[in-house]
């Protein structure tokens, strides 16, 4: 079945309303991470992302699937990787069994960061919540976000 009519308007609508409580939020958060830890959202889904990782069977992750996790192109990743690994945050080294593949991890200092930046990221994220949540056309919308029980891989 395809939309026309009223119906594409209110798909729309709600796609730009959705689009708009992601922007509000990205918005906070940026602001926040950036002011107090040097960090963009980018940097902080990255760090976060690959702290998440482990030594056992399928526990690296390749690039392309970081780049998914933190939706950015591979390409984009890689400068990504580049800017933090230049900063001390992450050290890359090739894989033991794949010569040709390349693991990313986090160091000490990234992983202290992240910890540091965490309740930031989580406090930008409640008040984000909590001012869009007074705007009658996003409500729905957070109400959504806050009901949600995602697994984290």
């Amino acid at each position: 079945m395809t939309a026309t009519g009223p119906a594409l308007t209110a798909l729309a609508q709600g796609w730009c309303a959705l689009s708009l409580l992601h922007g509000r939020i990205e918005a906070r958060i940026e602001r926040e991470l950036e002011a107090k830890h040097g960090l963009s959202v980018r940097e902080f889904s990255l760090l976060d992302v690959l702290s998440r990782q482990h030594n056992g069977p399928g526990g690296h992750l390749q690039m392309k699937q970081v780049a998914d996790a933190v939706v950015l192109s591979q390409s984009a990743t890689t400068r990504l990787v580049t800017r933090l690994e230049d900063r001390g945050l992450l050290t890359r080294y090739l894989c033991d069994t794949d010569r040709r593949g390349i693991y990313t991890d986090v160091t000490e200092a990234g992983l202290a960061l992240l910890a540091e930046a965490r309740p930031t990221n989580d406090a930008a994220l409640r008040e984000a919540l909590d001012e869009a949540a007074k705007n009658p056309e996003l409500a729905p919308l957070v109400r959504a976000v806050e009901e949600l029980h995602v697994p984290v891989a």
